[in-house]
């Protein structure tokens, strides 16, 4: 009797192969270790800048973000969106990356903001919050030596998702900013289309409509981007996940969008992000020299 093969549901992924391709454990085995290390080297990192300055930039407690302050006076400034499935994380556990951009001379900020399952499954109150956090920072820099026209932007995992789709927003019709009040953007390991995401488990948890999909989904919205771009990925990530940063950054590149597509040999999903950590890393290298920074001084 011939084997029954299992539907195809997503390209050539059947049930099973499409939720191991958004699932990080089955691809990271170290995942918890990693982590872990993000957390105990953000420690450290407190340990040698001090504790960041902290500013609410929305009505809930949860809406602040942590500032770790270059000593240079109208510094460019480097927001981080964090990852975390969009249902956990919090800005405390990305702090690691700070001391390389703090010491370049940059001003290293990151938000905090709800959890998807706080709003039961809806994706578009994070987005908000992301977009608002921006904003407040493009308004604010002078409160904490900043240069509100230097920002820039980076995001890994879902916070990759959260700042692509912030890269789409409308700053003059909804706050009043310019277009371009970001300057620059790194994306690592995130995902530009929610179709696939859609269709996978992770369904389990997070509510997406037809228009969800369509209005979150920065692959949809490619004419809206402004500023250049970074787009970063790893060998030993999903399927999905490397196929999602190619096909985002060969979209933009059919369009004339500058954008560099970068590739972490050997890394996984977590481990590429480490990356950010090291001034010779790459994607420490990329954010730097995206902002125009010198690693020497480091």
């Amino acid at each position: 009797m011939a084997d029954i093969k299992a539907p195809v549901v997503w390209r050539d992924m059947d049930q099973a192969a499409l939720d191991a391709a958004y699932d990080q454990n089955v691809y990271a085995p170290n995942r918890l270790q990693l982590l872990e290390r993000y957390s105990a080297n953000s420690d450290t990192t407190r340990s040698v800048l001090g504790a960041p300055q902290r500013f609410g930039y929305g009505e809930t407690e949860i809406e602040g973000l942590d500032i770790y302050r270059s000593t240079r006076t109208n510094a460019p400034i480097q927001i981080f969106i964090h990852g975390g499935a969009w249902r956990s994380g919090t800005a405390a556990q990305y702090a690691f990356p700070a001391e390389v951009f703090v010491r370049a001379g940059a001003h290293f900020v990151v938000p905090d903001f709800d959890w998807v399952q706080v709003h039961n499954g809806d994706l578009r109150p994070m987005v908000a919050q992301v977009r608002r956090a921006i904003a407040w920072v493009a308004r604010n820099a002078g409160k904490f030596d900043g240069d509100p026209d230097r920002i820039y932007l980076a995001g890994h995992s879902s916070g990759a998702h959260l700042a692509g789709v912030a890269l789409t927003t409308d700053w003059g019709g909804e706050f009043g900013l310019p277009s371009n009040i970001i300057k620059g953007a790194l994306l690592c390991s995130g995902m530009y289309d929610l179709k696939p995401v859609r269709l996978s488990a992770r369904s389990s948890y997070v509510s997406i409509t037809e228009e969800i999909e369509h209005e979150l989904s920065a692959m949809r919205h490619l004419e809206a981007i402004v500023p250049p771009l970074v787009v970063a990925y790893g060998t030993l990530e999903t399927p999905e996940f490397q196929r999602q940063s190619k096909e985002f950054a060969a979209a933009l590149t059919a369009r004339g969008h500058p954008v560099d597509l970068l590739v972490a040999e050997h890394c996984n999903h977590f481990e590429i992000l480490e990356t950010l950590a090291n001034p010779y890393g790459l994607l420490g290298q990329a954010a730097l020299a995206q902002m125009g920074l010198d690693s020497s001084r480091l």
